[in-house]
């Protein structure tokens, strides 16, 4: 507080202004690390820097509530909100309308909490107790007025993930389930809003639930692998894809698990090599050779070394000989059967994989996309 008092003598106006935060910001952080702090000692400085620094309240109590949540201490967090929600000070500007609207959306999360809970008790008693009727029109209730308050938050452009996947809940628990979407689409495709990954993710999830068109499915998808082409959902793109009559789709549907498998984490993913083998053969059989030489060319250079090499060959069959076999199928195909990854699992002795591995060696000398023999 020294430190305060002397800033509040500074001549740079600026400088006089910032002080509380600046201050709020470096208190709060030493008192949340320091080993022999508490949360009376945190409550005691939050409330001296909401009343030093007015500008500053809705802020300041936000963190207050964050810091109590985090401690457990959720009823002083809700009561921390309410007192934060009916504040005023001077004239109601732009910023400080979004913060309110923040608290009220924390305040709703509170409440959804509860109401979680108590949904989570709900399902635990029998649908013909008449408890059962009695606590639903309640959670009914208690769901409308948690919507409220994270509602208006909702209209702000911005990345509100954990609020959104709220009100939807709540929201479909009323049956409100227009209401659901319009909030989802919204999210998802409103120019004002972010890039957001998830906001796609939520509304696939959705629509599935509701059993939507595989269209409608295949439209979400499609602007989720434009912005993240690694996404687990990107198999269910696939099989979503293949089952589509359009060569364009079935091209895209290729596409997709190459695209997939450019990324190390998904290099182990044994479904997508069990997809992509699958997808090459059927590809190949339907004459869409061209399809395949298209992906392959772009990455003829690095996949060999990144997916193929005998390193990963030993690695690969050491640690899952299913995913070994699935690779070394779809490195035959790409590369020929003289490819070193592919000769070495092939000669492997695997009692239970014996008949795989045969069955393979005949689909690469068939379907092959090199002259047989070649080594890379």
């Amino acid at each position: 507080m020294h430190s305060y008092l002397q800033t509040l003598e500074d001549s740079d106006t600026y400088k006089r202004q910032n002080a509380p935060e600046v201050i709020w910001k470096l208190g709060s952080e030493i008192l949340f690390y320091h080993p022999k702090s508490n949360v009376e000692t945190f409550n005691n400085f939050a409330d001296r820097m909401k009343n030093i620094g007015v500008l500053n309240y809705l802020k300041i109590s936000l963190q207050h509530a964050l810091y109590l949540i985090h401690h457990g201490k959720l009823e002083d967090a809700n009561r921390n909100l309410s007192d934060a929600e009916t504040w005023r000070y001077g004239e109601k500007s732009s910023s400080q309308e979004v913060l309110i609207n923040l608290v009220q959306a924390y305040k709703g999360l509170l409440q959804y909490h509860t109401w979680s809970k108590k949904k989570t008790e709900l399902s635990e008693i029998d649908k013909d107790d008449y408890a059962y009727t009695s606590e639903t029109g309640n959670s009914g209730n208690q769901s409308c007025r948690t919507s409220t308050s994270i509602c208006a938050l909702l209209k702000t452009p911005g990345v509100w993930d954990p609020f959104v996947k709220s009100y939807v809940e709540m929201l479909e628990f009323c049956e409100d389930r227009d209401g659901a979407r319009e909030i989802l689409t919204n999210y998802a495709y409103d120019e004002k809003f972010p890039s957001n990954p998830n906001a796609h993710i939520y509304l696939y999830e959705f629509l599935k639930r509701e059993k939507a068109p595989r269209a409608k499915l295949i439209s979400v998808l499609k602007i989720l692998h434009e912005i993240v082409p690694s996404h687990p959902l990107m198999l269910e793109f696939h099989t979503l894809l293949r089952k589509s009559d359009t060569e364009e789709h079935q091209k895209l549907g290729l596409s997709v698990l190459f695209e997939f498998l450019d990324f190390a984490g998904c290099t182990k993913n044994i479904t997508a090599w069990k997809y992509l083998a699958k997808c090459l053969k059927q590809t190949l059989m339907e004459g869409h050779l061209v399809w395949v030489e298209e992906e392959w060319m772009s990455r003829r250079s690095w996949w060999p070394t990144f997916h193929f090499s005998f390193f990963w060959a030993k690695s690969d069959w050491k640690a899952d000989a299913d995913l070994a076999c699935e690779k070394a199928f779809v490195v035959g195909i790409l590369l020929g059967k003289g490819c070193r990854y592919f000769r070495y699992i092939v000669k492997q002795d695997h009692e239970t994989l014996k008949k795989k591995i045969k069955r393979m060696k005949k689909c690469v000398k068939k379907y092959s996309i090199v002259n047989p023999g070649v080594c890379t």
